[in-house]
């Protein structure tokens, strides 16, 4: 049955077998949908490609964003984990940007 949290599923096999910047563009589709509004692996697979496209400030962002829709304090500190990680870790578009 087709729904936003297949489509999200989707989008992360997409962004496996195409690259992350094919699976971004499902789940940027997806952002709006009612369903998925307080759904923290949203934004969290987000994060994940956009880390993978070394857009590291706006992966931190998604994980942070991630961290507050959960109730797991696990997953809490995975994803604030996650966030410190991806702002430590230079952003390889940064040096384009300064070119």
């Amino acid at each position: 049955m087709p729904s936003p949290v297949v489509e999200l599923n989707r989008a992360v096999a997409v962004a496996m077998a195409y690259g992350p910047a094919a699976g971004l563009e499902i789940i940027d589709s997806l952002r709006n949908e009612p369903v998925l509004k307080h759904y923290h692996l949203l934004p969290s697979v987000r994060g994940d490609l956009l880390f993978k496209l070394g857009r590291r400030a706006e992966a931190a962002a998604e994980f942070k964003y991630a961290a507050t829709l959960t109730r797991n304090q696990q997953e809490q500190t995975l994803l604030e984990g996650r966030a410190k990680a991806a702002l430590a870790t230079p952003d390889p578009q940064a040096k384009d940007r300064e070119n």
